[in-house]
Parts: structure tokens; C-alpha cells; sequence
């Protein structure tokens, strides 16, 4: 009688991937619900804390293009929640600021974020949620 080789542990990054990836589907699905994505809402963010900054930058931060990013903000000009102060132009810094329909649409992605997390991690007590939050800090932040 052959026994079957033991399954290998489960690996946190893997479990972290899945768990990431399952989370930004659902975060996605609802915020297209509202017309909008989740890189909108990481624009909106930087621009809300960081006015000026430049598509480039804007990209960096989001993994994308500067090309992509003005699509993004274009997007988000229409939507009305993204303003610009200053004359399009090759060359130019557009000066874009987040309009108070803007700070809503970011008001929306957090509690979008909230609701999803709220929902993933149901199973877990106070106490879990703290742990594992400071885990998750640690890891990123390398202490």
C-alpha cells in the first residue's frame, strides 16, 4: 500500500497573492458600479495629498505610463472630479486639482475598501484583525 505524498505548507506569499488578487476583483467590481476604478481612486489619492504632481509621477506611483495616467485623468476630467488650473500643452505641468465631486468619489473607494476587508476577513475577532495588521505592516516595512 503506496501512501500519498503529504501536501506541501501552505506558503504565505502564494496565500497573500490570492488573497490580493481575490480583494482587488471585488474592490474593481464595486467601484465600477459607481463609474469609476481603482486607479482613479489611487489618482485621486495622490493628487488629494500631493496637488501638482506630474503625470509621470502620477504613473510611477500607479505602475503605468504617463500616457496611461493622462487617459486616467482625461477620465476623471469628465467625471468631473479632477479639475485642471492650467493650459494642456506639450511640455507643461498641468496643475490638477481633485474638485469636491472628486473627494467624494475618494470618499466612496475607502468605504469601497472597508466593505470588501470587512467582508474578507469576517472570520477573524478584534484581536486577529490588530495582529494581523501589524504582521502585514511589518513585512512591508521591514521591521
Amino acid at each position: 500500500m503506496t501512501h500519498a505524498p503529504k501536501p506541501p505548507e501552505p506558503s504565505p506569499g502564494f496565500l497573500l497573492m490570492t488573497l490580493g488578487r481575490s480583494m482587488r476583483t471585488e474592490v474593481e467590481a464595486r467601484l465600477k458600479q459607481h463609474g469609476t476604478s481603482l486607479r482613479h481612486f489611487s489618482a485621486l489619492g495622490h493628487l488629494s495629498r500631493e496637488p501638482g504632481l506630474s503625470y509621470s509621477e502620477l504613473g510611477r506611483r500607479a505602475g503605468v505610463t504617463a500616457q496611461s495616467m493622462q487617459a486616467t485623468l482625461r477620465q476623471l476630467e469628465e467625471l468631473g472630479a479632477v479639475e485642471r488650473r492650467t493650459l494642456p500643452g506639450r511640455g507643461r505641468t498641468a496643475e490638477l486639482v481633485v474638485t469636491p465631486s472628486g473627494a467624494e468619489l475618494i470618499a466612496t473607494g475607502h468605504r469601497t475598501v472597508r466593505e470588501v476587508e470587512a467582508a474578507f476577513l469576517k472570520t477573524l475577532d478584534d484581536e486577529q484583525r490588530r495582529s494581523l495588521t501589524g504582521i502585514l505592516l511589518s513585512v512591508l516595512t521591514g521591521r
